[in-house]
Parts: C-alpha cells; structure tokens; sequence
C-alpha cells in the first residue's frame, strides 16, 4: 500500500478522515454566510437607514443569488474544476467580500455581496459533494456521515450568532462583518491543510486538460477563472435591480427542469422517476425553506421590535440578531438524537417515507408559526415573552431535521455519477428560489415599515406591529399545516417514484 492510498484510507470514528477536514471547513464557512445573514437586515434598517421594504428586497435578491450560483459552481466543478480547486476559489472569494462591505455604504455592500455570492456558488454546493465522493454509493455510512456534516453546519451558524452578530450589533456592523470573513479565512486554512485526506474524490474530471493553453498564454483554468470574475459587475447590477432576479430565477429553474427530464428520458424509466421525484421534492423544499427563512428577516425584525429579550434565563439580554441562535441551538441538540432514531425506526419498520418526511416538515413550520398567537396572548406593553421565540425555532428546527440532513444524502444517492454536481446545484436552486420568496414576497406582507427615512414608509406602533405580525404568521401557520398534510396523505405514491431509495 502507498503513503498516499494509507491516507485516503484514513478513519476516524468510523467515517473516513476527510470528513472532519470538510466538517470545520464548511463550519467556519458558515460562521461567515451567517454572521453576514445575521447582521444584513439590521445593518440595512439602522446602519444605512433604509426602510424595511429596501431591506427585504436587498436580503431576498441577496440569498437567493447567493443559493442560485451554486447551480453554475456545480456544473463547472464537474466538467473543468474539480471540486477541490473550486472550494479554494469560492473561499478566497467570500472572505474577500466580507472584507469590502466594510467601505460602509450601500455600494461596498453591493459590491462584496457580489463577490460573496460567486465565491459561495464555488464552495457550497461542492464541498458538499466532496462529502458524498468519499463514499461509495452503497455504503450505509453515508447518511451518517451527511448528518456529522450537518452538526458542523449548525455549529457555524452557532457561533455566528453568538459571536459574529454580537460583535456586529453591541460595537458596530463593520467589527461583525470583519469576523465573518477572518471566519471563512480559518475554514480555507483547514481545507487547504487537510487535503491529502479527501483530494482523491475531489480533482478535476480531465487534470491535464485543465492546465493546457486554450487563449495565448492563458490556459482552462485561467479563463475560467477568469470569466467567474466577470460575473461581479452583473450581480452588482442584479442586486440594485432586485425584481429582476425572480425572473432570472425562474428561467434558469425552467432549464435545469428541462435537463433533468432530458437526461432522466435519456437514462430509461427508473432515472426519469427519479428525476421527476427530485424535481417534486425541490418544489416542497422551496416551500419549506420560504417560510423557515424568516428567520434572518421578517423574524429578526419581529424580535426586534416585538419581543421582550430582556434577562433570558435570567442574565442574557439578548440582541436581535442572536434570537437567530436558537436554530442553530436545537439542531445540535437534537440532531444526534434525529439520527438514532431513524435507525430505531427503521429496525422497527415505522420510518417515514422520504416524501413524507418533507410533509412533517412543512406542518411542523407551521405549527411553529402559531407560537406567536399565543405568545400575543401573555404579552406585556406590546412585547411577547422570549418563550414565543423558543417555542417557534423549537418547531422550525424539527422540521428543518425532517428533511434538511436526509435533503442532502438523497441527492447523492438520485445522481448518477457524472451528474452529482449539477444536481446539487439544482438542488441548492431550490435554496435560491425559496430565500427570493422569504425575503422579496413572503417578508414584505408582515408590512410594519421601518425605522429609517428611505422610501417613504411609517414605521407603525408596538400595538400595530405585533398585530400585523401575528396575523400573517397565523396566516403562514394555516397555510404551511395544509400544505404538509396534503404532502402526507399523497407520499405513498410519490415514494413509488424513488425505486427503492430511501
């Protein structure tokens, strides 16, 4: 055996060693996209003085390009990258532009969200289908696997709120945004550090190829890289223009689906189910996620406006921001139990079906949603308790469980192989349609104005806010129940669209 194929060969506790590199790369990484997430919207209304309407538009074109540009890192990683080289660029890309939202204004935000948004589409969808290449297609691992990855995720997010939007909120934007990227800075340190441990499921699909001169003296890899850089100014242009994204949105949603089908027609009957069911369970995906993804907008300002988050547990006075923690929070708590019981379950022939479990997901976010009716029931001076708060991300991140951990490990398993990418970056353009959703159409019906002077809005009275709040997410509530329990009644069949994938 060789030095190099002994540390491919590597484990640890159980998995192969790799997986810890990727878990505290893709941990740091998310400690950078939510610690900016985290601040954005505050950073927005009380920083730059912009209405609640500016925000929302300025969030939901953010995070839905953000969750969009994976579709394209993807397929560039699988036919010139290779995941490795294109989870180097995309970090060095997001450090860069947390860096430049520090000039202070709305156009050094525009300008890092641009870089940040390209430098995402690079790292997220493929680090994650590093972790699927370290396993073979039929090794039980994997789930588990994808679940210990899921732990690092949430770690990140974690301690974003804890420290990277504390910092933001108590002693200036610009110190939690600068963290932010000194994060995503550690997590390329650890990947670059640790890459004889995974580089074997993550080079590019022609390696000698890529290095050949194809323009003077410039070779694949350098116009790629190249032409990712001339993405900047159009994003740039996106983000101003934010209305225009939705449409982009779709457009590109349309191609991916007519791909799909295309290459599921082309693979035989099993492949075409496959792809519809993917294609169905993405649509519930964007249902679900438009409504968790309050979180960083609608929600934040919610707790900022309408929830008493003084002395929590008695000592904690928390900020608008981290009420955004307890997601994170519950995840971790909770996600080692999820992944004993769906072992338990299914020893016991009691576990949901994979349709059925985005269904639980969905009335489990709504139900969510309904904390508040009762939350207004025991506010003081317009202000509901911290438990309001609680008892919704308690709800929400259950839900999340249901689905988000299995999310990832399914695509893995519908992809043929040459196709892992592209299908992780569709799905991730579920992500994208879904955060457009939250922040550009679902956020702006909470209507409760803003504290700043842009666009002419009047910002409404506790009284009126926690009115207008609490009755669109009853509104939200009611409608998220029906949806999953539609979803519920119907998995039977569209389980049968899987062929045995569970």
């Amino acid at each position: 055996m060789s030095d190099t194929t002994a540390v491919q060969g590597k484990t640890f506790l159980g998995h192969p060693a790799g997986l810890f590199i990727l878990f505290f790369a893709e941990m740091w990484e998310r400690f950078c996209y939510y610690g900016m997430r985290g601040l954005l919207v505050l950073y927005v209304t009380k920083a730059l003085f912009e209405n609640d309407a500016k925000a929302f538009s300025i969030y939901g074109a953010y995070t839905g390009l953000v969750y969009m540009a994976p579709v394209l890192g993807g397929w560039v990683a699988d036919k010139i990258l290779g995941y490795k080289y294109a989870v180097i660029f995309g970090g060095i890309l997001m450090a860069v532009g947390e860096f430049l939202i520090l000039g202070g204004d709305l156009t050094w935000l525009y300008i890092g969200m641009a870089v940040i948004i390209v430098g995402n589409g690079y790292f997220k969808a493929n680090i994650s289908s590093i972790v699927g290449k370290l396993y073979d297609d039929q090794d039980v691992r994997k789930d588990s696997g994808f679940t210990i990855f899921y732990i690092g995720i949430n770690l990140g997010a974690l301690l974003a709120t804890l420290v990277a939007v504390w910092v933001g909120e108590t002693y200036g934007f610009k110190y939690g945004f600068a963290l932010a990227g000194v994060g995503m800075m550690l997590g390329l340190l650890i990947f670059l550090g640790g890459k004889k441990l995974y580089e074997h499921a993550a080079m590019p699909p022609n390696p000698e190829d890529l290095h050949k001169k194809v323009l003077g003296p410039l070779t694949k890899f350098h116009v790629t890289i190249l032409l990712s850089l001339l993405l900047f100014p159009f994003l740039y242009i996106l983000i101003q223009y934010n209305s225009s994204v939705g449409y982009l949105m779709a457009a590109v949603a349309l191609y991916v689906i007519f791909t799909l089908l295309k290459a599921g027609a082309a693979g035989g009957k099993v492949l075409l189910h496959r792809m519809i069911i993917f294609i169905i369970l993405c649509l519930l995906n964007i249902i679900f996620w438009s409504l968790f993804e309050q979180a960083g907008s609608s929600l934040t300002l919610f707790a900022d406006r309408n929830v008493n988050r003084e002395g929590f547990l008695g000592f904690w006075d928390m900020t608008a921001g981290q009420t955004q923690f307890f997601n994170p929070f519950f995840i971790l708590v909770m996600g080692t139990i999820f992944s004993f019981m769906w072992i338990k379950l299914d020893q016991w022939k009691l576990n949901p079906n994979i349709p059925a479990k985005f269904g639980i997901g969905i009335a489990l976010v709504g139900v969510g949603f309904l904390m508040t009716v009762l939350g207004k029931e025991a506010a003081q001076d317009y202000l509901v308790p911290m438990w309001t708060i609680v008892g919704l991300y308690f709800f929400h991140t259950v839900g999340e469980l249901f689905l988000s951990p299995i999310g990832l490990s399914m695509v893995t398993k519908l992809a043929p192989p040459k196709m892992t990418g592209t299908l992780m970056g569709a799905w991730f353009l579920s992500f994208a349609g879904s955060n457009y959703v939250a922040g550009s159409i679902l956020a702006p019906l909470t209507g409760t104005g803003g504290h700043g002077s842009g666009g002419g809005e009047v910002a409404l009275s506790l009284s009126e806010s926690l009115n207008q709040y609490v009755e669109v997410f009853t509104e939200f509530g009611y409608i998220a129940i029906i949806c999953g329990v539609v979803v519920i009644v119907f998995s039977p069949l569209l389980n049968k669209l899987m062929h045995g994938i569970r």
